[in-house]
């Protein structure tokens, strides 16, 4: 699979272009920011009473309505949480989008699952860097860049692909490599990572190794620093080396402990779970049940949400870590 760098791609496309960057979370402002840094001309768009509004114009960028924003774009970047976007678009994007226009995404969920139907004479294309956006912005800002992937939903004018190309070199993608992909592998295999490994999986497993040491009576601060805190350590060291690098760092008890554990812990039925999550996502009932939780007001998600917040490890969590400053501890909770 080829991977695109700067020397592959023309940034005077993107320049030559007005961005209009619906959204200014964690995406948006990562989006904005990078494309104003590389002299492309961004706008901000907002709905009126955005709390984002003063951060945007902090930062230097102009604000307008969602509305206003896609008419005075020649690229429309839906950067809003999936379940607004369709009402977003439906209501202040869609009776603004010509021909003349392209509109992207970070993620293809909702052109995959259809809750976004473009016209057919508008190009649809995308560019997701592979890391949260206060990530893309960080590692930008100090010269670095984040990997991301290109795909092209609907590709009408024929140039659909190169200007995909040039937007991600102006969020600074092309400075790590970009990977051409499709909508639709883009959006499964993304959610089966949150799902399987990088949050779902993850986050199951550290609960489930804390709660195992609290009830057989270990100390809750012993418990968080092996099972959440030290987890940060290995994976480091996969990130800079893979798997053998982790286990060439790490002693050989550890290492053999890798080999005879881990498939105690990951089994046969975790794996034919997993297939089970991707069948899930690839046929659409993943989505349809999420669409459908948002529309009856999340209340199954709010009860999920806060159980979880309320977990002794969260609790011990803030503690310790507030005594650690070198760990730099935000306190936050999901929602607010």
């Amino acid at each position: 699979m080829k991977m695109y760098y700067d020397n592959d791609v023309n940034p005077e496309l993107i320049k030559a272009k007005k961005v209009a960057i619906i959204g200014f979370g964690s995406q948006g402002h990562a989006h904005s920011m990078n494309l104003n840094d590389n002299g492309v001309e961004v706008v901000v768009g907002l709905r009126e009473g955005s709390k984002s509004r003063a951060k945007a114009e902090a930062a230097g960028l102009n604000v307008m309505t969602v509305a206003d924003a896609t008419q005075w774009g020649d690229v429309v970047m839906m950067l809003v949480p999936d379940t607004k976007a369709p009402k977003i678009y439906t209501d202040d994007v869609a009776p603004h989008l010509d021909a003349s226009k392209t509109l992207m995404f970070a993620h293809g969920f909702n052109p995959h699952y259809g809750t976004i139907v473009p016209p057919k004479d508008v190009d649809v294309s995308l560019a997701a860097p592979k890391a949260p956006g206060h990530r893309v912005r960080q590692v930008f800002a100090a010269g670095g860049g984040t990997p991301g992937l290109v795909a092209v939903f609907q590709d009408a004018s024929g140039t659909a692909t190169d200007l995909a190309m040039s937007y991600a070199w102006g969020v600074g993608c092309t400075r790590a490599g970009v990977i051409q992909t499709t909508f639709k592998d883009e959006t499964e295999t993304d959610l089966f990572g949150e799902q399987a490994v990088l949050c779902g999986g993850t986050a199951a497993l550290v609960k489930a190794g804390f709660e195992t040491l609290v009830e057989r009576g270990y100390s809750p601060e012993m418990a968080y620093f092996e099972c959440m805190h030290e987890l940060k350590l290995i994976v480091d060291l996969m990130y800079q080396g893979g798997l053998n690098y982790m286990r060439y760092s790490v002693s050989d008890t550890a290492e053999v402990g890798d080999y005879w554990a881990g498939p105690r812990i990951v089994t046969e039925q975790t794996k034919h779970e997993m297939h089970k999550l991707l069948d899930e996502i690839q046929d659409g009932t993943f989505a349809k049940m999420w669409i459908e939780e948002n529309q009856n007001g999340r209340g199954e998600f709010a009860k999920m949400r806060a159980r979880d917040q309320d977990h002794m490890i969260e609790e011990v969590g803030a503690k310790l870590r507030g005594m650690m400053p070198f760990v730099d501890p935000v306190t936050v909770k999901p929602g607010e």
